[in-house]
């Protein structure tokens, strides 16, 4: 196959689609401590703009001891622990009801979305990797007891993580409830000015805010991360290996962190051939430029720069038009699609199907024919 015409680039962002997903590492902590499913992803998202995880992703503060006492503090947020219970869960309710399991990429959360999507043992280990790269995938026979916790890849040391969401910005473009009522304008109307009574009466009927140690959950999301995905990761290393004529523009747009110095995780601790920026002719980095996902100032700031790179290599320069970009979250891919980009949406436990799409827009083969086999 030769690449599509209309593909001169291909976007990826990191967290949830080159490595695996934060977010199943916050629904372990949840599970391990009984507490309510999507709590902390509601609570991270609904502190944007100015949240101190959305505050770290843009650079604006350091990780340190200030920055955990501020993210300890947004996961205890009353106001938002009550709106969780009286609105989100019961729009999440909804959206469970009206969703099709059989319809890829339907707009459930996070758990409804997982629940039958989890890794298979086949999907752990079917794709092999390059074995001159120094990477520890996933054992493909391993059971859950047998594994335990994903090994740390050299080559992903600095990949930061994904933009956790809430169902509302998951859901951003739901329709299949034949409703002309979006979920967060339910939201907003399902809550709408409650009286001081009412709001106090509420809160005191709630169970108790839980007891969530930020830093301890923080770095095991960070830790998680590490591990590439069994079925992108790949697809990126074949199109690294494409001929010049034939390979599109790699780039990676991703919201990031920026680890202290002399951290292990912090890219200046490592060497360049095991640094994930050394597989991609563009790095965007959220907490480098200091914008994030999905203002659509950094997507600017992404074609820019894709623009630049062609025309530096005797190109005609790259438009949204020309780009694929994948992302594992609803709202960044929206933001990508008014632009002009095409767009995949990476979901959690069946990345295979994103490299079949991807495979499906640029003609190039991404996969080896033993995975294309077990996922026909």
């Amino acid at each position: 196959m030769t690449t599509s015409k209309n593909t001169k680039a291909i976007l990826f962002d990191i967290g949830g689609v080159c490595v695996l997903s934060p977010l199943e590492a916050i629904a372990t902590y949840e599970n391990q401590n009984n507490i309510p499913s999507d709590w902390i992803n509601y609570a991270i998202s609904r502190g944007a703009p100015n949240g101190f995880w959305q505050r770290l992703e843009r650079g604006e503060i350091e990780m340190d001891k200030e920055f955990f006492h501020g993210f300890n503090a947004d996961l205890r947020n009353e106001e938002l622990w009550q709106e969780y219970h009286t609105s989100f869960r019961n729009s999440k309710k909804k959206l469970k009801d009206v969703a099709n399991p059989t319809q890829l990429g339907d707009h459930v959360s996070l758990k409804a979305e997982a629940a039958d999507s989890r890794p298979t043992n086949q999907d752990r280990g079917a794709q092999p990797s390059n074995p001159s790269r120094p990477l520890d995938p996933p054992q493909p026979e391993a059971t859950e007891e047998e594994s335990g916790r994903p090994s740390l890849s050299k080559l992903a040391k600095d990949t930061t993580i994904g933009d956790p969401v809430s169902l509302e910005s998951e859901d951003v473009a739901q329709k299949s409830s034949n409703s002309n009522v979006s979920p967060t304008t339910q939201q907003s109307t399902s809550s709408s000015s409650p009286s001081p009574q009412e709001a106090t009466s509420t809160l005191d009927s709630l169970p108790p805010l839980p007891d969530i140690d930020g830093e301890s959950l923080f770095w095991s999301m960070m830790e998680h991360s590490r591990t590439p995905d069994p079925y992108i990761f790949p697809a990126l290393l074949r199109l690294e290996k494409l001929a010049s004529k034939e390979k599109p523009i790699l780039a990676a747009l991703s919201n990031t962190v920026i680890f202290p110095d002399g951290h292990p995780y912090n890219r200046l601790s490592i060497p360049h051939e095991s640094d994930p920026r050394s597989h991609f002719d563009i790095y965007v980095a959220s907490a480098e430029v200091g914008l994030r996902k999905p203002s659509v100032e950094i997507y600017k700031l992404a074609l820019d720069k894709l623009n630049k790179h062609d025309k530096q290599r005797g190109g005609s320069g790259v438009k949204a038009e020309d780009c694929v970009f994948l992302d594992d979250i609803g709202e960044n891919l929206k933001t990508a699609k008014e632009l002009g980009m095409k767009t995949i949406k990476v979901v959690l436990g069946k990345t295979w199907r994103a490299v079949k799409e991807l495979e499906q827009m640029t003609g190039l083969v991404l996969m080896d024919e033993k995975t294309r086999r077990s996922k026909l």
